[in-house]
């Protein structure tokens, strides 16, 4: 049950000086190997691409899309065990809306696939070609689209889950959030089965106060207030596993907290985690996702009921 007090007391903004927010939420300058770390994702990626037998550059789109050449997602099939339809997981990247790419991020699929979850990594338009609302439409459209595709791609459309970082973390605690039905009329209510955010924002005003990331961004306070899953209620009680880097700055502990507080029945369900990785920050708390033992793999593993 959520406790208020608790909820408000973190709830409530840490400082009122902007540059308390352009330091706390600016990952790269405090983690100044960034580009070492960046480099090492693409890495892990290409080698995940250069095993094959995926499909790439999936459109999404709908027919009145107004990004449509952004919308895509790659699409990297379960080894199937015994017949039965692999789960999929939906991952959904960070950069702060405005950076980096699903390609950047195929690593993802390092071992789920051969653990019998296929992954689907999502690109969406960047800021300042769509906004922040605009972008949490395209992520609910793509899940929507890959519910809808479940028999031609070959998953189960009962146990699908998602997954991201940073802002992918914001955007899966959005996705937890929707009301499926008033998308589609063919939709199930209980539409994601699970989640996994790492890293992830749940509100939005320190960004809105970070002047290195609103003068991209462009968040009003109206969009604050309709895009802060932590002020929301979840749609369902579907398990929401949540992590965060040891050595992530203190707002990403505190936006880490407030979910917890805000989401107590999802983040206590017994499918669910809740972790501080040791020795991780911004740049390496993926890392375990390459491993078939690593701590986020088996977070998943927990989710899907592996």
């Amino acid at each position: 049950m959520t406790d208020p007090d608790l909820l408000a007391r973190l709830a409530s903004l840490p400082s009122q000086d902007p540059a308390f927010y352009d330091r706390e939420y600016n990952n790269r300058a405090n983690v100044p190997d960034n580009p070492a770390h960046l480099a090492r994702w693409a890495q892990w990626s290409a080698q995940v691409r250069a095993r094959g037998q995926y499909l790439a550059d999936l459109s999404y789109a709908g027919a009145d899309a107004r990004h449509a050449s952004g919308e895509t997602l790659d699409y990297f099939p379960a080894q199937r065990a015994n017949g039965a339809l692999p789960p999929l997981l939906v991952f959904v990247h960070g950069g702060y809306y405005r950076a980096l790419d699903k390609h950047d991020h195929s690593f993802v699929a390092s071992a789920l696939p051969a653990l019998g979850v296929s992954v689907a990594v999502l690109n969406y338009t960047l800021v300042p070609a769509a906004t922040v609302p605009e972008i949490v439409r395209q992520v609910l459209r793509s899940v929507a689209w890959l519910y809808r595709q479940a028999d031609r791609l070959g998953h189960d459309p009962q146990r699908l889950f998602v997954a991201g970082h940073s802002v992918g973390g914001h955007l899966v605690a959005m996705l937890m959030a929707a009301r499926w039905l008033q998308l589609g009329a063919d939709l199930p209510a209980g539409l994601v089965r699970g989640g996994l955010s790492v890293s992830g924002l749940y509100d939005l005003e320190p960004l809105r106060r970070a002047a290195f990331l609103q003068c991209d961004l462009k968040l009003s306070e109206a969009d604050v207030a309709r895009l802060s899953p932590a002020y929301m209620a979840p749609a369902d009680e579907a398990p929401l596993a949540i992590a965060v880097g040891e050595l992530e700055a203190a707002e990403y502990h505190r936006q880490h907290a407030l979910i917890r507080a805000a989401w107590p029945a999802k983040v206590a369900h017994p499918a669910a985690s809740d972790l501080v990785l040791p020795d991780c920050h911004h740049f390496n708390v993926l890392d375990s996702l390459v491993s078939t033992e690593g701590a986020l793999t088996q977070a998943v593993l927990r989710l899907v009921g592996r």
